[in-house]
């Protein structure tokens, strides 16, 4: 398949072209970051050309990725603590003047209809390349192991280091970026929190929560917390840390 790598906003994508090409990336809940929506507006208009679009030959969206410039010493330990940090850490370093030196790979997706043909990688592959011509000295991402919502009662910490016979990790999107030379770093157990009222979480998982406690939810990481007495559910998501080289 030939591919052209161009920025997201280099044209106008019809609702429907979205709609197929982010129809299984993300649950629906995965907006409920009340705090990372402080900082979106900021981080579309400042980061932009770090939004990338792989479009095939007829023009359309096969699969896209996005990132964040950041300011980072390098070290495990002065890592943002998940994808919410690390937006806000981008927003506060960019109008602090601060020195941008790292990429963070925040997310990429792949219609449905393509999986598995490689192009995640390719997705990956071309963001890397604007840390490349920045002369950025590290590539980070937060990564949802997806295969983690089959295992929500283990805590990322674990299961972060599951392999299979061969020794490569047993969840495929930890797997997608060691092929391309990444490593783990570090698990991102809060990497970001998602709260909403019962009735909006309901309608998120389709599921009925008829009293408090902890429930598994369809592709969630984690527990979600319901709490009927102030009407509130919390769902704390994991992530891994992964360095590309």
């Amino acid at each position: 398949m030939s591919l052209i790598i161009e920025r997201v906003d280099a044209r106008d994508w019809s609702d429907e072209q979205m709609e197929e090409l982010f129809s299984e990336g993300f649950p629906e809940f995965i907006t409920a970051d009340r705090l990372a929506k402080q900082y979106i507006g900021r981080i579309r208009e400042w980061f932009a050309d770090l939004n990338v679009m792989l479009v095939d030959e007829q023009g359309t969206p096969v699969a896209t990725g996005w990132g964040i410039p950041i300011c980072w010493d390098g070290s495990v330990e002065t890592l943002p603590s998940g994808y919410t940090d690390a937006t806000i850490r981008a927003v506060e370093n960019r109008e602090q003047g601060a020195e941008l030196n790292t990429l963070v790979i925040c997310g990429a997706v792949v219609t449905p209809s393509l999986t598995g043909r490689g192009l995640a990688g390719e997705t990956l592959t071309a963001l890397r390349g604007f840390a490349v011509d920045a002369g950025w000295q590290h590539v980070i991402a937060p990564v949802r192991p997806t295969l983690k919502s089959q295992y929500p009662l283990a805590s990322i910490e674990s299961f972060m280091n599951w392999t299979r016979p061969d020794g490569t990790a047993l969840d495929p999107w930890i797997r997608t970026h060691q092929r391309l030379g990444a490593r783990i770093l570090t698990a991102a157990p809060a990497s970001q929190t998602m709260t909403g009222t019962v009735s909006e979480w309901e309608q998120w998982t389709g599921l009925a929560f008829p009293e408090s406690g902890d429930y598994v939810i369809p592709q969630g990481l984690s527990l979600l917390r319901i709490d009927k007495d102030t009407d509130q559910g919390v769902y704390i998501e994991p992530n891994v840390w992964m360095q590309h080289t």
